[in-house]
């Protein structure tokens, strides 16, 4: 089988470790099955997308709706909007999650901004009527609870992708553009233990206040996020490991 590639844009060498195993966890992925590039530490090389089975951006500390951005942020969209142009033009898998959303709508087109920004809790998702029969959420039911934390969203999607799950306080929670490339607002790589490591690497962040974190840690064990946001994460596996 051909790698999957992840491209972490974290800057923190532990929050990016893992991101790198929750994923290859949830996704069912052994040893070599992921592999991974860190693209806020250099310009990404050329990618030949026949060298992967499909492509993963993960989360970060940049917002693409930042009136003021780094030379770093801004090569960072450069190389990854690059990513999504290649992906979509060979037919390359793509999955993007959370900040990876906002790459992608902010490259086609769409609109993000601070409207339906989340605090880091744990959030209903529900499917739409496209979502029910997408294969890449073939097991999920159509509610579920998943945990997110975004200072921004997508307001409005990209021209010609199709709406796959929604929220109450954020509309848009999924979306797909063709056949090959998803996003997802939430994170289908943390399970509660995840999120709490995530949460003590990012308190300072400003995800949520500080002294919010034990009290944010209680409702995360209460929330009853179980095993279907990391169903997502197989399920794309399955659909386009080669």
């Amino acid at each position: 089988m051909k790698p999957f590639l992840h491209l972490s844009i974290r800057d923190h060498d532990d929050a990016v470790a893992k991101e790198f195993e929750s994923i290859a966890t949830f996704a069912g992925l052994k040893p070599g099955q992921l592999v991974q590039l860190r693209v806020e530490q250099a310009p990404l090389p050329v990618i030949r997308p026949d060298d992967y089975s499909g492509l993963i951006i993960g989360g970060g500390q940049f917002n693409t709706s930042d009136e003021v951005k780094t030379d770093t942020q801004r090569r960072v969209e450069g190389d990854l909007g690059r990513i999504v142009d290649v992906a979509l033009a060979t037919q390359t898998p793509l999955l993007g999650l959370c900040y990876g959303l906002g790459i992608v709508t902010q490259h086609l087109g769409g609109l993000v901004d601070r409207t339906y920004g989340e605090k880091t809790s744990a959030v209903e998702i529900t499917l739409t009527e496209h979502g029910r029969v997408d294969p890449l959420y073939d097991g999920v039911p159509d509610t579920f609870m998943a945990f997110t934390g975004h200072k921004e969203a997508c307001s409005r999607t990209p021209n010609d992708s199709v709406l796959l799950a929604t929220g109450t306080a954020c509309p848009v929670q999924s979306f797909r553009v063709g056949d090959r490339a998803y996003v997802t607002q939430f994170h289908p790589e943390l399970d509660v233990e995840r999120l709490v490591e995530r949460m003590v690497i990012y308190r300072n962040a400003g995800y949520f206040e500080p002294d919010e974190f034990d009290d944010l840690v209680e409702a995360a064990h209460a929330a009853g996020v179980n095993e279907a946001p990391g169903r997502i994460l197989r399920n794309f596996v399955e659909l386009f490991a080669r």
